[in-house]
This record gives structure tokens, C-alpha cells and sequence, in this order.
């Protein structure tokens, strides 16, 4: 089946899937940044489950936007072209998660923990949850550095994957 005559609506989807997938995800890492002044445990918990109500739809974008890459890779002959822009974009995109699943996720999941809150986990697994951590411990764990790493991990690498995207420099 020929893709070519649906390049440009394919590559339409991939970038509107894109900005989807950073203004649903960009909630959620500002509600990380805006975590670290917090200490009221009601706000930390609602910022907490205001973070997790964008999850479902960060992954409903990012799916769109590796499928339309995909498929605008394949309309586009960007796979056999010789060329490895496009399997460098991929593979960055693989690292940047499994980057924000090592720095991010274990963080939100200790102070959910911290306020005696039930994960993903947790709920999968019937697990009761903790019982809340002290004071002291919330704090350690809010004025952690964790979210400004993977800040760092997801700006830098989402601006090399459009840089490589742009530029095909090989």
C-alpha cells in the first residue's frame, strides 16, 4: 500500500500529537516544579492526583505521535533510505522514556508513598499502601533533585529529537 499521497496529513497528525504530547505532559512537570514549595499535604495530594489526571492522555498522544511517525517514516522511504536520522529519533525517544521511568516515576511514587497514598502499583497489585512519612521525609523527598534531572533529560532530548527531525544530518 502506497502511504505517499497521505505524507502530509500523516506528518499533520505526528506534529499535532507532538504539541498534545507536551502540553498534557508539560502539566505534569510544572505540578513537579510547583511540588517543591509546597508543604501542606492536602495541596501536595491534589497537585499529586492533578499530575496523574494527564497521564492517560500523555500516553494516548504519545502513541499518535509514534504511530504517525511511523507511518511518515514509511510514506516518506525515511527507513531504507540509507539515511539514520529517523532511527536515531526513535531511539532517543526510547531512551528519553525509559530515562523518565528511572528519574521521575520511582520519585512521584515515594511521595505518593510519603503521603499515604496508593500508586499505580499498589492499586494493581491490591497492596495497602504505607502509612504517611514524617514531615521531615516529605521534605527530603520534595526538595529532591530528581525532577529537575528529568526536566533536563526531557527538554534536551525532545530538542534533539526535533533537531534531528529538521535537520536529517544523517
Amino acid at each position: 500500500m502506497d502511504l505517499t499521497p497521505w505524507l502530509p496529513l500523516l506528518r499533520l497528525i505526528h506534529v499535532l500529537a507532538a504539541f498534545g504530547f507536551v502540553l498534557v505532559h508539560g502539566a505534569s512537570a510544572m505540578v513537579a516544579f510547583k511540588l517543591r514549595g509546597e508543604r501542606d499535604r492536602t495541596r501536595i495530594q491534589a497537585l499529586l492526583e492533578l499530575s496523574n489526571a494527564f497521564l492517560n492522555w500523555m500516553y494516548v498522544a504519545l502513541l499518535v505521535l509514534l504511530v504517525a511517525g511511523i507511518l511518515s517514516g514509511i510514506a516518506g522511504g525515511h527507513w531504507t533510505d540509507g539515511r539514520y536520522w529517523l532511527w536515531a529519533s526513535l531511539g532517543l525517544l526510547i531512551a528519553i522514556i525509559a530515562a523518565m521511568y528511572v528519574f521521575a516515576a520511582p520519585h512521584f511514587e515515594a511521595l505518593r508513598h510519603a503521603l499515604g497514598m496508593a500508586t499505580f502499583n499498589d492499586l494493581q497489585k491490591k497492596l495497602t499502601p504505607p502509612p504517611p512519612a514524617t514531615d521531615a521525609e516529605l521534605a527530603r523527598l520534595l526538595e529532591s533533585s530528581k525532577p529537575m534531572q528529568a526536566a533536563v533529560i526531557g527538554i534536551g532530548g525532545i530538542a534533539l529529537v526535533v533537531a534531528l527531525m529538521m535537520l536529517k544530518p544523517f
